[in-house]
């Protein structure tokens, strides 16, 4: 791939084949280690005598560790050095799996996820986003919708996979072929696609501006700060789910199957709501659009908890939840730029970054602690949805304090 193409007006041309090879590196990454850590949470608990809440403490780690990192990561590739962070994310993710198949304590169990988590900050959506925001500033939001399409598969391509690899090879072996595929997928496919970075971002003729105001200005705005508490709760909400959904749905009552499949179908349904958000969007309003979509997150949580158990819930809570979380991911990575400052986007973004991490680390260890023998995971279900409520009302705070004064 050579230098990258502009337009007539100078900016980079929307190049498909880049956006969508990166996508299958978020397939990638996604799969072996967001979705992949619920099922290595009990047989590492069985091997190493810790609780729930001792397991869940890992994954909580890693959350924290990538919100750390998100502010030098945002600034790294401001500077130019995207090809050096995705390309060092992936190669920190393989060294990580591999020597997560040699732990015997729970502190290297901990250890090795703070690595993990500081390497998906350098790989997830929060990187690969600010890169194409900065080589497409006139295509952004097409480019972000197109690479959440194959990301959203990946808990319906790894958990199938993942829980086959740790059947026939056991969890430790079933590391060595997820390091494997970084290795040698993602490192080669980071370091080749993401040269040309460019150095300064790229502003469109239709939003430049002789001055504009310094990010700090907004950092204090209400818009970024009702934002702001949209994007902690809703990614809490989350990302709490992902690492106990197997064992919840196990502890309903659903049968093995069930508790495997119902997880790997959220993946489906997310790209349909991606899919139909990218074919219908043009034909509705987008405002509207992004007030409905959360909405769609308190919906599948209260029909998973009245439902206790039964696989017809089971199936609504796919639905509503996997197509609302699809969906959100579009509202979150674009919602900066829609109601706060399209020139700041990294930076203020990144600014979200170690409130996030804290909420996102706190929110599986929460939902841990919330377990017990008797009640299962609802009273933890029950907070959550009154988390996502929130949030949904702070988004439309920031419409309404931003549209209104346009």
């Amino acid at each position: 791939m050579g230098a990258p193409a502009t337009t007539t007006f100078g900016t980079p041309a929307y190049d498909r084949r880049l956006v969508a090879l990166l996508s299958v590196g978020q397939l990638i990454t996604w799969g072996s280690v967001f979705y992949v850590f619920a099922l290595l949470m009990e047989p590492v608990e069985r091997e190493l005598g810790l609780s729930r809440a001792q397991s869940s403490l890992a994954f909580s780690l890693a959350l924290l560790a990538e919100g750390v990192m998100a502010w030098p990561v945002g600034r790294w590739i401001d500077r130019g050095h995207e090809r050096a962070v995705m390309t060092g994310g992936s190669l920190l993710i393989a060294a990580g799996l591999l020597l997560h198949s040699f732990i015997g304590s729970a502190a290297a169990f901990y250890a090795v996820w703070l690595l993990l988590g500081g390497a998906l900050a350098a790989t997830l959506y929060n990187p690969v986003f600010a890169i194409v925001t900065r080589r497409f500033p006139n295509d952004f939001r097409r480019a972000i919708i197109t690479l959440t399409f194959l990301g959203g598969l990946a808990s319906t391509v790894f958990i199938p996979l993942g829980a086959w690899l740790i059947t026939q090879l056991g969890w430790r072996h079933a590391l060595w072929v997820l390091a494997a595929i970084h290795l040698f997928v993602c490192v080669p496919l980071h370091a080749h696609l993401l040269r040309h970075a460019p150095r300064a971002a790229p502003r469109s003729a239709a939003h430049a501006a002789p001055a504009t105001r310094p990010a700090a200005h907004y950092l204090r705005s209400v818009p970024f700060l009702m934002v702001g508490i949209f994007t902690v709760l809703l990614m809490a909400v989350t990302a709490a789910l992902p690492p106990h959904m197997v064992s919840l749905l196990r502890g309903a009552g659903l049968p093995e199957a069930w508790a495997i499949a119902v997880p790997a179908s959220i993946g489906l349904m997310q790209v349909l709501g991606r899919v139909l958000l990218f074919f219908f969007e043009h034909h509705f309003d987008l405002h509207l659009a992004n007030r409905l979509i959360p909405c769609l997150i308190p919906i599948g949580l209260v029909t998973l908890i009245a439902g206790a158990g039964h696989p017809a819930a089971a199936l609504w809570f796919v639905l509503f939840y996997g197509m609302g979380n699809g969906m959100l991911t579009i509202v979150k990575g674009t919602a900066i730029a829609q109601y706060v400052d399209r020139e700041h986007v990294a930076t203020l973004n990144g600014a979200l970054g170690l409130p996030s991490a804290i909420a996102r680390a706190l929110a599986p260890l929460l939902l841990g602690l919330l377990w017990t023998p008797a009640g299962g995971y609802t009273a933890g279900l029950w907070v959550l949805f009154a988390a996502s409520v929130v949030g949904v009302f702070a988004l439309l705070g920031a419409q309404r304090w931003r549209l209104g004064r346009t």
